[in-house]
């Protein structure tokens, strides 16, 4: 079991912080992969720091709301907040992100109680501990509810001997590369007062320029694509994937695995591979039992032209393979790996146009239910700058993040802490599922318990 001591986490200050300069009042149309996300909760991700030996506590927290406010000027629908519109014929809404530079919410906290530390929140021998969770503000909203709750909402929570810096980012305003983009220059200015990095690009996407925005959702209630996700009962863990697993991986997918364009299968989609297997003999399935693998795949060096890295926004689909449960395990991994390997390499410019096409002809918003129970789902991604992000006091230690998007068979991947191509693999599993995976040898044999690299 995780450990979890009694403790309290106790909120010092709470404040709004707005963009400085402030920015001019703009109205930011959305594209259709951000409308699709108006359902989802916000993204919860935060890194841990061992305490800074030359800055104090209130050293840190005025840096924080200082550099945050500057970078909020070139971040700015993250000051802002979501608008919906009713259609003038009532046949609908229109959503969009009204900047007004309204604010971020800044939260100060302090652990209370028994010592929480940086081991006990790296928990290297046991779950991810319930505390962890406490360490992230708007627990449960989702993304439409941004229209009242701020869409950037930061914590800094003191610990015995570091400090946890979690953020609540809404998912209508961005994806994961947005997420990160937006941390990185947070960084960037808290370290040296400046934005190094390029700016983010705010103009949206839109399918073939064939039409203009707003796009008009088909609802006309929240209860008709609002849903409240009931957190179920699971367990999370986080586990370690060094290089030279890796290379071992990509090495055995590729040699047990057949293609007649000589295509390479990738270290991502080898790792991919074996957590579908593992993750499946985890759950004891039945031989005839359809199970899938979805991957949230990037858009924007897919498309033609591609899109700007600095692309501020949502855009990324999730591709699937398939299989029965009985051939997943009754072949290799290199079979399994081709099929992942199929499925991303089919996420084309063309592709891509054809799904935002039939999206437009009937428009969908993502909800957890729409997940099945037999497959898995792998998020994040091994390339995200994490451990770049530093604010001026050293590397974080760890990533961690929140409830949001928490399920059985949620996977998400981090870069390792030491870098050099290592991973780290957050696993969302039912308990008894947990318990079948660690003791599954092909799994055991690839993988350590994270948390233990310093």
């Amino acid at each position: 079991m995780a450990f979890d001591p009694p403790f309290i986490v106790r909120r010092l200050s709470t404040c709004s912080v707005k963009p400085s300069p402030p920015h001019s009042r703009t109205r930011c149309h959305l594209a259709h992969w951000d409308l699709a996300m108006l359902s989802s909760h916000y993204i919860q991700k935060g890194l841990l720091f061992s305490t800074p030996r030359h800055l104090t506590a209130v050293a840190i927290i005025e840096r924080l709301k200082s550099s945050l406010s500057a970078v909020l000027f070139h971040f700015f629908p993250l000051a802002g907040r979501i608008a919906a519109e009713e259609a003038l014929d009532a046949s609908g809404i229109y959503v969009s992100i009204d900047c007004d530079g309204q604010g971020a919410e800044f939260t100060h906290a302090v652990v209370e109680g028994a010592p929480t530390t940086v081991a006990s929140v790296r928990s290297p021998s046991s779950n991810v501990p319930l505390f962890v969770r406490s360490f992230f503000p708007l627990d449960g909203a989702v993304n439409y509810d941004g229209r009242s709750l701020p869409l950037l909402a930061v914590q800094v929570t003191e610990l015995a001997d570091g400090i946890f810096l979690g953020c609540c980012f809404n998912h209508v305003v961005g994806d994961g590369v947005s997420y990160w983009q937006f941390f990185k220059a947070w960084a960037e200015i808290a370290r040296g007062g400046a934005l190094q990095s390029n700016p983010p690009v705010h103009r949206r996407w839109f399918f073939d320029g064939s039409f203009e925005p707003p796009i008009k959702l088909p609802f006309t209630r929240p209860e008709e694509f609002i849903e409240r996700f009931r957190m179920p009962v699971y367990r999370e863990r986080v586990f370690h994937l060094a290089a030279g697993s890796i290379a071992g991986l990509k090495a055995r997918a590729n040699k047990e695995s057949s293609s007649s364009s000589g295509a390479t299968i990738s270290s991502f989609q080898s790792v991919t591979a074996l957590l579908w297997r593992c993750i499946t003999r985890a759950r004891g399935l039945p031989a005839k039992q359809t199970t899938n693998c979805r991957v949230a795949c990037q858009n924007r060096e897919r498309l033609r032209p591609p899109l700007s890295p600095e692309y501020f926004g949502n855009s990324i689909h999730a591709q699937m393979a398939t299989a029965t449960a009985g051939e997943l395990l009754a072949r290799d991994l290199g079979w399994a790996a081709r099929l992942v390997h199929q499925a991303i390499a089919a996420h084309t410019d063309g592709s891509i146009r054809k799904a935002a096409a039939g999206w437009l002809a009937k428009p969908v918003v993502y909800k957890v239910s729409m997940f099945d129970r037999f497959s898995v789902m792998m998020g994040g991604s091994p390339r995200f700058d994490v451990y770049g992000c530093d604010f001026g006091w050293g590397r974080a230690v760890a990533a961690r993040s929140g409830t949001a998007h928490k399920f059985d068979g949620k996977v998400t991947f981090y870069a390792g802490p030491e870098g050099g191509g290592s991973m780290d693999l957050e696993i969302c599993l039912e308990p008894a599922f947990m318990e079948a995976l660690v003791e599954d040898e092909e799994f055991t044999s690839n993988v350590s318990v994270a948390g233990m690299v310093d």
